[in-house]
């Protein structure tokens, strides 16, 4: 198994606890999709959302799909000890930017970034 640094230094360890990392942020953003999901439900009563609300559903649920993805293609070449292709490069580095930026919007709809 290797992660993104365990493939520069080559030591197992730091490969386990990379994915453990993933592992738990899938965990983790499972939740947070459904609470928001369910936030607007109950709170909005299923109104049609727009402007920030929206762009921070699409993103959150955006973040979920390439969480789940970076996951899976650490599983998926774990359980069959090859290499990883170089598109999880590309998968990790889209993940972070949507992530922050779904964080940047919810910092909008808090009151903590006041547009």
């Amino acid at each position: 198994m290797r992660g993104t640094t365990a493939t520069w230094t080559r030591r197992k360890d730091l490969a386990l606890v990379a994915y453990c990392n993933f592992c738990g942020a899938l965990l983790a953003a499972v939740p947070a999709v459904l609470t928001g999901l369910l936030a607007w439900q109950w709170e909005l009563d299923g109104r049609r959302l727009k402007g920030i609300l929206l762009m921070h559903l699409a993103f959150g649920c955006a973040s979920l799909v390439l969480i789940a993805a970076v996951w899976w293609l650490q599983w998926r070449y774990k359980r069959r000890g090859g290499k990883l292709p170089a598109l999880r490069w590309v998968l990790q580095v889209l993940a972070v930017a949507v992530v922050a930026m779904t964080g940047h919007l919810g910092g909008f709809l808090s009151g903590v970034n006041h547009p």
